[in-house]
């Protein structure tokens, strides 16, 4: 394992969820009216949708176990693992459902969910961050 990868990785995810902390607005509202902060909330929680994928397929390829043919899957075999427990791992395969349509445009996004997400489920990728940055040492 890259202990060394996987740090910068993590380093990256504190700087995505700082900003997310900081640039997002206190309204569903404002952020609505917001271009310049749905452009920064957006990619931000996309990076760290990203960054938290590439940390799970990198721990994955360290252990004998086919990889998984989704994003989303690599948090089931992160709980396979013993790495992540099965909440953790749901609501990170969630964010991987709003990566997807903040970068492929599935369809409109709805930026009262996107301020909820920064309002609440942020604290999330702390939480898994905390968890890797334990179990790399």
């Amino acid at each position: 394992m890259d202990k060394q990868l996987i740090s910068e990785k993590l380093e990256s995810l504190r700087r995505c969820v700082l900003r997310l902390e900081e640039k997002c607005p206190e309204s569903f509202e404002q952020l609505k009216s917001d271009i310049d902060a749905q452009d920064i909330v957006t990619l931000n929680l996309t990076r760290a949708v990203q960054l938290s994928v590439d940390i799970a397929a990198h721990l994955i390829s360290d252990q004998s176990v086919a990889p998984p043919n989704t994003m989303a899957k690599s948090f089931d075999e992160m709980v396979k693992l013993g790495f992540l427990d099965d909440a953790l791992a749901t609501s990170l395969k969630k964010s991987v459902g709003f990566r997807n349509i903040a970068i492929h445009e599935y369809e409109e996004i709805n930026w009262e969910i996107v301020s909820s997400i920064c309002k609440k489920n942020v604290g999330e990728f702390k939480q898994y961050a905390l968890l890797i940055s334990k179990m790399i040492g």
